[in-house]
């Protein structure tokens, strides 16, 4: 009674059996079997999200019947979206294109013919075309180790070393172990070429050349430390900037200082005079009580009076006041009291 390979189902007579037919069981396992597994192509239409590939024990002229024993594979589909398909528990070896306009992914199937995934399977993009291998429960890509030219996409992790050119974009996160090189570009170039960090060292640089201001309004951290390059020292502290102006001779020359936050009050004097009006004239009234001669602070002129009444002395007296003192001091201290509205920040010179 025949049995079959555990890989390929490659039918195996036993010793005496198929006496004179023997030869035709041969021809099918090399016709159907052993050269399909090496060099033959089949397409499979896949009508559901997850289908088996077909698998039997020994060969059968018809391909539909023995989908997984084919060296190549092109996968169509029908279900509008994203399916995979199933090869038997057993090492083997595919090229798969996927025709289709979905994401296919292959698997091993924990039994022949069913859909329940035996380990981890391989996602191939649509329209592309991957070479895998399994060793019976987990699927892989073929080719971990590339010598030669590389003409299409790579979808997925590259590990290891590249020599030569890569040309296309690159999208996703490309790692290079320590000590890995690249060609530096001329700092100024206008084009795609990968940023080494001599090159974004030498782009800082010429964005901060010497005698260059920085500021930092989170940090403290002196430049060196920050950029990894150049002398920096403190600037400027406890002062504001000012352009530069030619035409000012306190701002035609670089780092020129001056100025005061105190108030400063410009040398000055008040001074005020003032006199009374001149115009004064007056008279005083006496009294006559008595006869004869008068004297006293309102004696009369000359001569005696007889008879009692009231007289008024001369009018005179016009005269002036002359006026002095100072005015009342007034308003507040001029410590600090000439600052423009500010916000301070760390300011950093680069000296070489």
């Amino acid at each position: 009674m025949s049995t079959y390979s555990p890989d390929l189902r490659i039918e195996l007579i036993t010793t005496g059996d198929q006496a004179g037919t023997w030869g035709a069981t041969t021809n099918t396992n090399l016709a159907y079997v052993v050269e399909q597994a090496i060099a033959g192509y089949v397409s499979v239409a896949v009508a559901s999200a997850n289908q088996a590939l077909t698998y039997i024990n020994g060969g059968s002229s018809t391909a539909a019947d023995n989908q997984s024993v084919h060296a190549s594979i092109a996968l169509t589909t029908s279900t509008g979206a994203n399916f995979s398909v199933y090869a038997p528990p057993a090492s083997k070896q595919y090229t798969i294109y996927n025709a289709s306009s979905y994401v296919a992914t292959i698997y091993n199937s924990t039994v022949i013919g069913n859909t329940t995934a035996a380990g981890t399977g391989v996602a191939i993009p649509a329209g592309k075309t991957m070479t895998v291998w399994s060793d019976g429960t987990n699927f892989a890509v073929q080719n971990s180790h590339l010598i030669g030219t590389v003409v299409g996409n790579v979808t997925g992790d590259l590990t290891g070393n590249v020599t030569g050119n890569v040309t296309g974009n690159t999208n996703g996160v490309v790692t290079a172990t320590a000590g890995s090189t690249a060609v530096t570009a001329t700092f100024g170039d206008n084009d795609t070429s990968i940023a080494t960090t001599a090159f974004v060292q030498a782009a800082l640089q010429a964005l901060h050349p010497v005698g260059s201001i920085y500021i930092n309004a989170g940090v403290t951290t002196n430049p060196a430390t920050l950029f990894g390059f150049g002398t920096w020292v403190a600037f400027g502290a406890g002062k504001v900037m000012v352009g530069l102006d030619g035409s000012d001779p306190l701002f035609d020359a670089l780092e020129e200082t001056g100025g005061s936050k105190d108030a400063i009050t410009v040398s000055h004097t008040h001074s005020f005079s003032a006199t009374t009006s001149t115009a004064g004239s007056h008279t005083h009234t006496a009294t006559r009580d008595m006869l004869g001669e008068q004297s006293g602070p309102f004696a009369w002129s000359s001569g005696s009076y007889a008879t009692k009444g009231s007289s008024f002395l001369n009018a005179a007296g016009d005269h002036s006041h002359t006026v002095s003192g100072t005015t009342d001091s007034t308003g507040s201290s001029g410590t600090n009291a000439n600052l423009q509205p500010y916000i301070t920040v760390a300011m950093w010179k680069r000296t070489a």
